[in-house]
């Protein structure tokens, strides 16, 4: 049985006050900003001779006069601190997710190696009800208009009477309405609640009763579960992300956000198991196990590559504004940021951790998995800015309001995974593959 240590308790508090302080701070600063500062700053985006649009709908539909330019930037600027705290909200939300989705994979394919870990599993995707609990209040900010981060939100823009109508955002609106977006947000929460639940329930019930009953229940829910990420995956990349430059779309969204939620969750259970490990609280852990960790890590930072790519190239090759600029505007204002993203997240893995002797070496795969995880947060990052804060970017405050809200994610993230280990019984002794698991050697 896993004790949660006061010193790793302590760290997660610390972690989660300091990150509640520094986005205060930042968050005050930010509204401090007036009408002449914002003024002088799009003086200043405007003297690097970058014009080019971070929004693909300023393309089709920019503002007409410099009042309504200073009124654009005014919301851009000021969406700083909801925007440093949704996109690692739905960062975290969906590892969590995507760590259950693993879970499931495995039972759905009766996998005997990793059942030594299924308890870390569980205890990671304990942070999926808190998680989504943040993203609620975040929906409720965007659907009350006391946050901007949605561009479709503002109902003037499905307003055929109005000046500012949007013909693009008008025929999107049967999905991209208030109300729909609001109920799917909490169906993608209350779904992955409920499957936490229901799995944890279920795998605790196998471990009392021994049962092969009870083990078919529990893979019949796995195979529930991965139905229902593969959808609500799909949604929420739509909904979160991918809906914050509404004129813009990729058939390759869904796949390039997921993986990238799946790399890092796999990067995360590599943590907790080596942490476990080293501390004696899982000594079943091996090499083995550890070098096939290091495998699913390495494919899907590859995985991630190629989703980048395709994605980037297929726009790049069609050229249609609205759409490249996607892109266009990343390299423009984001061009320290965008394309070096690759190095955590494909030159590093594809260097390091094509070796297989390097996959059994702890502290070489462990460095691995924390890159892993910093280089997907940067993604995260590149995906939700450009739209939402446009080049202002390049703030202090900013750069406040994105650490703070990082170290109280990743606090409150510590927290939940841990206490949630300690609840649970480390070793699944009711599973029939727990014995493949200890024996297990990779062969090669």
């Amino acid at each position: 049985m896993y004790s949660f240590s006061p010193k790793l308790k302590l760290v997660s508090i610390i972690l989660l006050v300091a990150g509640l302080v520094l986005f205060a701070a930042g968050y005050f600063m930010n509204h401090a900003i007036d009408e002449v500062k914002i003024e002088h700053m799009m003086e200043a985006v405007k003297g690097t001779g970058h014009d080019n649009p971070t929004h693909s709908s300023e393309v089709v539909t920019p503002a007409k006069d410099h009042a309504g330019h200073v009124k654009h930037a005014t919301h851009q600027i000021h969406n700083q601190p909801l925007a440093s705290l949704h996109f690692i909200s739905v960062f975290f939300f969906g590892v969590s997710c995507a760590v259950l989705f693993f879970y499931c994979i495995q039972h759905a394919a009766h996998a005997g190696w990793p059942i030594i870990i299924t308890r870390v599993m569980e205890a990671i995707s304990g942070y999926i009800p808190v998680g989504g609990l943040i993203l609620i209040i975040i929906m409720l900010l965007n659907v009350t208009h006391n946050g901007h981060l949605f561009h479709w939100m503002d109902p003037a823009l499905t307003d055929p009477d109005s000046d500012q109508f949007d013909v693009i955002i008008f025929e999107k609106k049967k999905f991209l309405n208030i109300p729909f977006y609001a109920i799917r947000t909490i169906l993608y929460v209350a779904g992955a609640s409920f499957f936490a639940w229901k799995l944890r329930r279920m795998s605790k019930k196998v471990d009392e009763t021994k049962s092969a009953r009870d083990y078919q229940f529990l893979y019949r829910w796995s195979v529930g579960y991965i139905a229902f990420f593969g959808f609500a995956s799909a949604a929420w990349a739509w909904d979160w992300l991918m809906s914050i430059d509404p004129h813009w779309y990729s058939t390759m969204y869904i796949w390039y956000s997921m993986v990238s939620c799946l790399a890092s969750a796999i990067a995360v259970i590599i943590l907790v198991s080596v942490y476990l490990k080293k501390n004696g609280f899982l000594p079943q852990f091996n090499d083995n196990h550890l070098h096939d960790l290091g495998v699913f890590l390495f494919a899907s930072s590859m995985l991630w590559t190629y989703t980048w790519f395709a994605q980037f190239m297929l726009y790049w090759y069609a050229n249609v504004p609205e759409e490249a600029n996607y892109f266009f505007g990343r390299f423009e204002h984001y061009k320290e940021l965008y394309l070096p993203m690759l190095i955590p997240n494909f030159l590093i893995p594809l260097l390091v951790l094509v070796s297989s002797k390097i996959k059994r070496n702890y502290k070489v795969v462990s460095a691995m998995a924390v890159v892993v995880i910093f280089g997907h947060a940067w993604d995260y990052f590149n995906m939700v800015m450009p739209g939402t804060i446009g080049p202002y970017w390049r703030t202090p405050e900013l750069w406040m309001l994105t650490i703070g809200a990082t170290l109280f994610i990743v606090g409150l993230f510590m927290y939940s995974v841990l206490f949630t280990l300690s609840k649970l019984k480390l070793i699944p002794e009711g599973n029939p593959y727990l014995h493949e698991s200890k024996i297990y050697e990779y062969p090669f």
